[in-house]
């Protein structure tokens, strides 16, 4: 998925972006409020992971004003204010989880599929599509009961697919999230990786919807 991290600090923003794209998300960083801000308004995350203390804009003061703009983003503040007062404001405001810096990383990715989870009204992280099934937490596929194996690209299809099973999903919308800023997008890159799904998942798993995009098929 597509994350705006939002860190000005520059050793801790490194590691999260690190840390989180070998997740496998696509991460974009910014270091203040207001390149946050523009950000959002340029491009669609599925999460903003906030730190507090921002330069120019106090982090609890950017959150205010992302939920009095009806932006229902999700959004996981990463701090190091620990006190109770400032948790339950940042959760008042609209936060949908709050995180005490330190925090071990593997804590922080569970959070994340936790809170996206809840956001799309899934119980239960794993996906299942017929035969097909995809665990988020594990990165691992499995077709009849048989693991497959994919790539992280891949991989961040599939469950964009699996997410909204009946929904025919756009080329602009895949590279939306499987790409951030400084990543180079080739002019055929989702087709590769849709075709190397089909071989490796059966051509009937992913249906192109000529003009339109792609979804999920091959319920059997």
């Amino acid at each position: 998925m597509r994350l705006l991290l939002v860190e000005d600090d520059e050793m801790i923003g490194s590691a999260l972006r690190r840390g989180l794209q070998h997740a496998g998300h696509s991460v974009d960083w910014t270091r203040d409020a207001s390149t946050a801000q523009a950000a959002l308004a340029g491009a669609p995350y599925e999460l903003v992971l906030l730190d507090l203390g921002l330069p120019g804009q106090d982090g609890l003061v950017f959150l205010a004003a992302l939920r009095r703009a009806k932006n229902a983003v999700p959004v996981i503040i990463s701090t190091a204010r620990d006190a109770l007062a400032d948790r339950v404001r940042g959760l008042d405001l609209g936060a949908d989880d709050y995180l005490v810096k330190p925090f071990d990383f593997d804590e922080l990715a569970a959070r994340i599929r936790a809170v996206v989870r809840r956001r799309a009204g899934h119980a239960s992280g794993r996906l299942e599509h017929g035969v097909l099934a995809l665990d988020p937490a594990t990165h691992e596929v499995w077709l009849e009961d048989v693991a497959v194996t994919l790539s992280a690209k891949e991989f961040a299809i599939l469950q964009t697919l699996m997410e909204r099973p009946s929904a025919v999903i756009s080329r602009t919308k895949l590279e939306e999230r499987l790409y951030g800023w400084d990543e180079e997008i080739g002019s055929n890159a989702v087709e590769v990786h849709v075709h190397n799904l089909r071989r490796k998942l059966g051509d009937q798993r992913i249906v192109t919807v000529r003009g339109v995009g792609y979804r999920l098929g091959g319920e059997r």
